[in-house]
């Protein structure tokens, strides 16, 4: 059955984006089939791998207002396994259209539960907010929440409104909800700062907490502005040596997981 979970958090500029799609990018590279679904009218994801919002006749905008078969918008990328379900700026108006909808907090799930044999892996990038579209996305993340958190002062901040709301979600939308990782990211080892807060995340949340950390980089900085993912613009570089131990060390729970429930 597919996977599902949601990149969220309501802090920008956590390295939210860039873990979904570099993740997406190796669990592909190491054969898994995998759709990124932007859900961001920002479309940063969309962007990041090379597709441009402007061109598109369909987005996951159509998929939540119109209701088009999500199979219908999805798109390729440069990476073979790996493909997408674009965002586009008409997203961006779809939370108040979505408001007088019946049912508005299952739309994406919905569309998501065509794909049971098509994918292994649906990730959902969610907007750097809690409205309805992350709460669709919180919705349709029937195996959970992966939360980036960069290793800076404030790193907490927000975290504690986006565990209510997936405790809401939970008690009133998906029973199954859980944050199933945390990712630290930006970590600069020159400052002691960085390590305090790696230490005081993984003191909070050992269990959820992954042990890979993404170095703060120059070459993931970059690589979305040439649509790439950091496999495909520098696949030699620090940034991309941890984002394959982090589809790894994913890949390791996930048949820790398999394991558990057989």
């Amino acid at each position: 059955m597919t996977r599902i979970y949601a990149f969220a958090n309501q802090k920008g500029g956590v390295g939210k984006t860039t873990t979904a799609v570099n993740l997406g990018a190796y669990l592909a590279a190491a054969g898994r089939r995998v759709l990124l679904v932007d859900a961001d009218p920002q479309a940063n994801a969309t962007s990041s791998l090379g597709v441009d919002a402007g061109d598109l006749t369909h987005s996951l905008y159509d998929v939540l207002i119109n209701r088009t078969p999500i199979g219908e918008v999805v798109v390729s990328t440069l990476h073979a396994g790996l493909e997408l379900a674009p965002s586009a700026p008409a997203l961006a108006g779809a939370e108040v259209e979505m408001v007088s909808m019946l049912a508005r907090e299952h739309l994406l799930r919905k569309a998501c539960d065509g794909l049971t044999d098509r994918y292994d892996y649906v990730l959902i990038d969610c907007p750097p907010s809690l409205g309805l579209l992350t709460v669709n996305a919180l919705t349709a993340a029937r195996d959970g929440v992966i939360v980036p958190i960069q290793c800076e002062y404030l790193a907490l901040e927000g975290l504690g409104r986006l565990w209510q709301t997936v405790q809401l979600v939970r008690e009133n939308l998906n029973p199954q909800l859980i944050i199933s990782g945390m990712v630290l990211t930006m970590f600069d080892p020159r400052t002691n700062l960085a390590t305090q807060v790696v230490n005081e995340v993984r003191k909070h949340f050992p269990d959820q907490t992954f042990h890979t950390v993404i170095p703060r980089s120059v070459r993931l900085s970059e690589a979305p502005s040439y649509g790439q993912s950091i496999l495909a613009y520098a696949p030699t570089s620090a940034g991309a040596t941890a984002y394959e131990a982090l589809a790894r060390e994913f890949l390791a729970r996930e048949e820790t997981l398999l394991e558990a429930g057989s």
